[in-house]
């Protein structure tokens, strides 16, 4: 959304979004560091507790003292949805600005961030005579029926989800049933802009063969943390494997290698690709969202550097806002952003 000429200065609120392993975490601690504000989570699987290995939640030395939000909020077992993140989003932006801080929301999941900027839509009740059917049919005709059916009827959604997602996928067979037109088109269709906000969505990306390598090395990381025994402590806690968290990223791949279905080296094959075609999504969903600024991310440069044309970026952004609501701007941010 475009800054109006006249009226209340529009709230600002940066966003860095991109794939799992691109480096927007360090990067995104970085800049909202350099402004003196707090950094809201987009992520979907940082929300549960004690699953911080398996999300990548940063420890509490690695947060380097900026808070972090929305993270740890549900037990694993309990339900979470977009609904009840935007509805926490909302108040945590409400309170910084009422601080007179810039919010930086950071993260990867793209829904989460779209709810935050655009909205919801709630869409048609759910059919439960339909999600019946279906899920029979899935039982009789394998796993992937569900997500070949998306395909059919609409590509686009079915692109952007994992074969495993059934939840996502009914949804989108759901709608298209009740409504004759597919889920990915209504999204567009109804997609609107907060008219309270002036976003500025900074989106991170690498070559992808750099983007694969760093996946790789994630995976690497996470098992010398200790991904095998935070899996194996959540099973034990009773959050077996058909619990919804349990079937995220790490922890889906771990449990099957601790319950016998395939040895080490397949679970860490499993999951180093699993991560790639995530990553590969996320982007898919990225590229799709409208207003996002590219940065790329050059070979070899740290994090601290891509932090600073981040801030020059933003510092750009607020002083438009301040232009464009004819104030001195002194409402929200600092006066100056602290280079990295």
């Amino acid at each position: 959304m475009h800054p109006q000429a006249a009226g209340p200065e529009p709230k600002p609120l940066v966003a860095v979004v991109g794939p799992t392993a691109v480096g927007k975490s360090r990067i995104g601690l970085l800049v909202a560091k350099s402004m003196g504000t707090e950094l809201l989570t987009a992520d979907s699987r940082q929300v549960y507790r004690r699953m911080d290995i398996g999300t990548d939640k940063p420890t509490l030395a690695e947060r380097q003292g900026v808070p972090h939000r929305l993270i740890d909020l549900v037990e694993p077992d309990e339900p979470f949805n977009v609904g009840t993140y935007r509805r926490l989003a909302l108040a945590e932006i409400d309170r910084l600005h009422r601080e007179g801080l810039v919010p930086v929301l950071v993260g990867g999941t793209g829904l989460y961030i779209r709810a935050v900027l655009r909205g919801l839509w709630d869409g048609p009740s759910a059919d439960w005579t339909f999600r019946a059917k279906l899920m029979q049919e899935a039982g009789e005709k394998g796993g992937d029926f569900l997500h070949r059916e998306l395909l059919r009827v609409d590509p686009d959604l079915a692109a952007r989800l994992h074969p495993h997602d059934h939840v996502k996928i009914v949804r989108g067979l759901e709608v298209h049933h009740l409504l004759g037109r597919p889920l990915s088109e209504v999204h567009r269709r109804h997609a609107f802009q907060d008219p309270s906000f002036a976003p500025l969505v900074l989106g991170l990306t690498r070559e992808r063969e750099v983007l694969y390598q760093l996946v790789e090395q994630r995976v690497e990381v996470e098992l010398s943390k200790g991904l095998i025994p935070e899996t194996e402590a959540l099973l034990g806690q009773g959050y077996g494997r058909d619990v919804p968290s349990m079937k995220s990223l790490g922890y889906r791949q771990i449990a099957g290698y601790l319950a016998g279905d395939y040895g080490y080296e397949e679970a860490v094959r499993r999951l180093k690709r699993d991560t790639r075609h995530f990553a590969k999504r996320q982007m898919t969903w990225f590229r799709r969202e409208p207003s996002i600024r590219w940065v790329a991310i050059r070979e070899g440069e740290v994090a601290e550097a891509t932090a600073q044309r981040l801030l020059e970026l933003i510092g750009d952004y607020l002083a438009r806002l301040k232009t464009a609501a004819g104030g001195d701007g002194r409402r929200h941010g600092p006066s100056h952003i602290v280079a990295v």
